[in-house]
C-alpha cells in the first residue's frame, strides 16, 4: 500500500472546509496505509520495530497532506513527536499554539513519539495539549455500532455515549487510554464517517452527525 493522492486532496479539501467555518485545526495522521502493525506482527516482527517503522510512516502522510492544503492555499504546518531533520519541526506546546493562533493548520506526526502507544492516544494528547474543544474521530463508518455492521446489517448505530459506556462496554471507538484522557479533561469525541464530502465541516457548523462521547 501506498499515498493515495486522491485520498490525501480529499481530505485537504474537507480540512480547508473546516478553516472556512472558523475552527482552528490540528490533524494527528496514521501510517496505515503505508505500515499496518498486525500484517508487520504475523511476520514475527516485535512489535517496538513495527511501532517506529508506523511512527515513521506518519511523517509520510503529513507531509503529503501539507503540500496538498498549500495547493489550496492554506497554510500547514508539520510537527513531530522526535527530531527527523530539516523536513519537520519538533512538536513544542507553546509552538503549536502560536501557530493556530496565526491561522496555520497543524498536521501532528509520529504519534507520542514512542512505542507501544496508539494513533488514538497520540491524538487525544495532542487534544489535551492544545485545549481542544473536540477530537473528530475520523473513520470508514457512520459511527459507533452495537455491533460490527460488517457482520449484522441491522446493527443500530449510537447517536450518543458517554465515556464510561465506552470504557465499560469495551466498544471499539478509541482505546481505553484516549477515551479515559478525553473524560479527565471534557473533551467530546465524535465518531464519522470521513469519506462524506462535508462531514467535517456540518460537524464543526454544529450538525451532529455520527456518534458523540461525552
Amino acid at each position: 500500500m501506498a499515498l493515495d493522492p486522491e485520498r490525501v486532496s480529499f481530505v485537504a479539501g474537507e480540512v480547508a472546509d473546516a478553516r472556512a467555518a472558523g475552527a482552528e485545526v490540528a490533524v494527528v495522521v496514521g501510517g496505515g496505509n503505508i505500515v499496518r502493525g498486525r500484517a508487520a506482527a504475523a511476520l514475527g516482527w516485535p512489535r517496538a520495530s513495527v511501532d517506529y517503522m508506523g511512527m515513521l510512516a506518519t511523517v509520510v502522510n503529513a507531509l503529503a497532506l501539507k503540500e496538498s492544503l498549500a495547493t489550496r492555499g492554506e497554510r500547514a504546518e508539520v510537527m513531530t513527536a522526535f527530531d527527523i531533520g530539516e523536513c519537520c519541526a519538533r512538536y513544542r506546546r507553546e509552538r503549536a499554539l502560536e501557530l493556530l493562533e496565526e491561522g496555520a493548520t497543524l498536521v501532528f506526526a509520529g504519534g507520542t513519539g514512542r512505542p507501544f502507544f496508539t494513533t488514538d492516544t497520540a491524538a487525544a494528547l495532542r487534544a489535551c495539549e492544545v485545549g481542544a474543544e473536540a477530537l473528530l474521530k475520523a473513520t470508514d463508518v457512520a459511527g459507533v455500532y452495537e455491533r460490527d455492521p460488517d457482520d449484522d446489517a441491522g446493527a443500530r448505530i449510537f447517536a450518543s455515549l458517554s465515556y464510561d459506556d465506552v470504557i465499560a462496554g469495551g466498544l471499539e471507538v478509541m482505546d481505553v487510554a484516549a477515551v479515559a484522557l478525553c473524560r479527565e479533561h471534557g473533551i467530546p469525541i465524535v465518531v464519522f464517517y470521513l469519506c462524506e464530502a462535508g462531514n467535517i465541516g456540518k460537524i464543526i457548523r454544529g450538525k451532529e452527525i455520527g456518534t458523540y462521547v461525552r
